[in-house]
């Protein structure tokens, strides 16, 4: 096994901004450094989640499945489209909209679940995420050795990696969290992270495999 090869191609991966990012980083925007952390969280349990039906071969009966698969994908763009119209609501609504509004009034806690769960939710509806395991993963399993814990051992790394990065986002968007909850630049961030998350699940729509 390249294992050298494999960090490579994951950190390639992982450090190219997608749907994991741009959430992380609208969390953040809401919810502080702990939104975002819990958005990590909750893409990497996703991650591991995929790892394990990975290495049970499970995600292979999953892509093998062309109804499944198709609605795994819907679902997945159908739940990007519908965060990204959330951000832009966020972006375009009166102050004192966004003051009542449920996200507000939540205690911490459950606005840190809240970002937990869209992070879950959104990398679990991502069949890319499997599509990139079952083709990639297995490059690095030589003959001979035990394919679940290679794949296993494998996926983790990836977690780890992922999870090391996105926190890493939230704590430098937290960070710089003043300047960028001014009223115009929050605006203007949130727009933008609602128009990328909306392309993104568009483009999860009508691509094909």
């Amino acid at each position: 096994m390249n294992f050298g090869a494999f960090l490579g191609i994951s950190l390639l991966v992982i450090l190219s901004p997608g749907q994991d990012t741009a959430l992380t980083i609208r969390n953040t925007l809401v919810g502080g450094r702990g939104g975002g952390i819990a958005t990590a969280a909750g893409v990497v349990t996703g991650l591991a989640t995929w790892t394990l039906a990975s290495s049970a071969g499970l995600a292979a009966l999953l892509v093998a499945s062309q109804p499944l698969f198709l609605a795994v994908r819907l679902v997945g763009a159908a739940y990007l489209v519908f965060l990204g119209l959330q951000a832009l609501y966020g972006a375009l609504a009166r102050r004192d909209d966004r003051r009542n509004s449920i996200g507000a009034v939540l205690p911490a806690r459950l606005r840190r679940l809240v970002a937990y769960r869209q992070g879950l939710i959104s990398n679990l509806s991502n069949p890319k995420i499997v599509v990139f395991f079952l083709s990639l993963f297995p490059q690095f399993v030589d003959r001979g050795q035990a394919p679940f814990a290679r794949l296993l051992l494998l996926g983790l790394i990836f977690c780890a990696i992922t999870l090391t990065w996105l926190t890493l986002y939230a704590v430098v968007v937290a960070r710089i969290g003043d300047f960028l909850r001014r009223d115009r630049v929050r605006r203007a961030l949130e727009a933008t992270t609602g128009l990328v998350l909306i392309g993104l699940g568009l483009r999860l729509a009508v691509e094909r495999r």
